[in-house]
């Protein structure tokens, strides 16, 4: 695997395909990233494969319950195959994460490690 400088401890934050994208990266490269913060991640994607085994990378998936585009039902399972060390926060909110999003700390969440 090549080296990449000061590429190591990653926090990614991904809404949406941002989410799976930044899941497929800690899936291919773990050992890189510090922790994932996916907001409405669009696991359900039809491409999206849940890896052999759990990646124990720190996740915390944020969803709406009223989300259309990544619902919770499709979305939650896949999390839960793909990601050991997963936090779930659902609440009362649709794709964008209006209200979810400003409950999020994000101070703590993004303090160093």
């Amino acid at each position: 695997m090549p080296v990449y400088p000061g590429a190591f401890n990653l926090t990614l934050i991904g809404s949406s395909f941002g989410g799976l994208m930044a899941s497929c990266f800690a899936i291919r490269h773990p050992a890189r990233v510090a922790r994932l913060i996916l907001l409405a991640p669009a696991l359900n994607f039809p491409d999206f494969q849940v890896p052999p085994a759990q990646i124990a990378v720190p996740t915390l998936l944020v969803m709406g319950t009223n989300d259309t585009v990544c619902p919770p039902a499709l979305v939650g399972p896949l999390a839960e195959a793909t990601f050991s060390n997963l936090e779930v926060r659902l609440g009362d909110d649709d794709h964008l994460l209006k209200r979810m999003f400003a409950e999020v700390e994000w101070q703590a969440l993004l303090r160093k490690t």
